[in-house]
């Protein structure tokens, strides 16, 4: 019966609910995270045009920002125009095949994300903890090679989850109670016994997001060691502004994942996941630009040379 249900599967639409229940207050969220996503879209964009132009940010932190902003740009791109127009509809069909492709590409690009901010963090704990032999460790080859095993792992690890998730069959209810083809949310409709492809899915998603998050937690940990035997209080300053900003965007966006993906079907909760997922697609994005360069003096002055440039 199974295979009868796949098939029909692969020729069905879902239904992305979205936020219906909302219905008085669609047009107002509309407008608002439209505005977000055209700042975070700018921001984001200055970001890579800065790092890209300016000769004096040719550096591997800078190199590592560009391409992390590369990344969410794309990342967004997915999720967050599906999202608005389905502020604007009470519901929003989507293709079987479109709902795989949206939430591979997702996967995809977050796991990209999660893989390079490890690479990051190594890249810090280098340039603190050994910074004489920064120049020969951090290499323009070594960075190349983290950028592509980050891009390359996101997505093969990505094919593979999303593979586990559509081969199962789907014959509950084909209204899925988000606004976008969530892993949960898309999870919560097989009708079959998932125990196995949930801990295929866990282990998965510990590749992806408990691995280099242990990774970055590791390495803050000899970064705040090596900062404290600085006897200059500027010295300790400059180190830990250097590092704040990454930090800062790793637990916000290690900390939604790992409490949306590390966790059983059984705990699933589609409202409270919309909550948390608005804020992992909409609110943490726009703030990076913001965390990240607009704080740094480097950015702030290769941001306003360009601006004079064009005056």
């Amino acid at each position: 019966m199974a295979p009868l249900q796949k098939n029909h599967t692969l020729s069905s639409d879902f239904i992305i609910l979205g936020f219906g229940d909302l219905a008085e207050l669609q047009i107002f969220f509309f407008g608002l995270f439209l505005i977000m996503h055209l700042v975070t879209l700018a921001g984001h964009t200055t970001i890579v045009l800065i790092t890209c132009t300016n000769s004096s940010l040719q550096t591997p932190m800078y190199f590592f920002l560009c391409n992390l902003s590369a990344i969410e740009i794309c990342y967004i791109l997915v999720i967050v125009p599906n999202m608005l127009a389905n502020f604007l509809s009470w519901s929003q069909r989507m293709p079987f095949l479109g709902c795989a492709l949206q939430m591979h590409l997702f996967i995809a690009l977050g796991g990209a994300e999660c893989f390079l901010l490890a690479a990051m963090a190594y890249d810090r704990f280098v340039a603190i903890c050994r910074p004489l032999r920064y120049p020969l460790t951090v290499t323009r080859a070594l960075c190349l090679q983290m950028l592509a095993l980050a891009c390359v792992s996101g997505f093969a690890l990505s094919l593979a989850l999303t593979t586990l998730i559509f081969l199962l069959p789907f014959c509950q209810s084909h209204e899925i109670n988000h606004f976008f083809c969530d892993i949960p949310a898309v999870l919560f409709l097989a009708c079959s016994d998932t125990r196995a492809n949930e801990i295929a899915i866990f282990l998965v998603c510990t590749l992806i997001l408990l691995s280099p998050f242990f990774l970055i937690l590791l390495s803050y940990g000899f970064i705040i060691v090596a900062v404290l035997r600085i006897h200059s209080a500027e010295g300790r300053s400059k180190a830990f502004s250097t590092c704040a900003g990454h930090l800062l965007v790793s637990l916000l966006h290690y900390g939604c994942a790992i409490f949306i993906y590390i966790r059983p079907k059984s705990c699933y909760s589609p409202d409270q996941d919309k909550i948390v997922s608005l804020i992992y697609t909409n609110v943490t994005p726009v703030l990076y630009p913001v965390i990240y360069s607009l704080r740094n003096k480097e950015v702030k002055g290769a941001l306003k040379r360009l601006l004079e440039s064009h005056n």
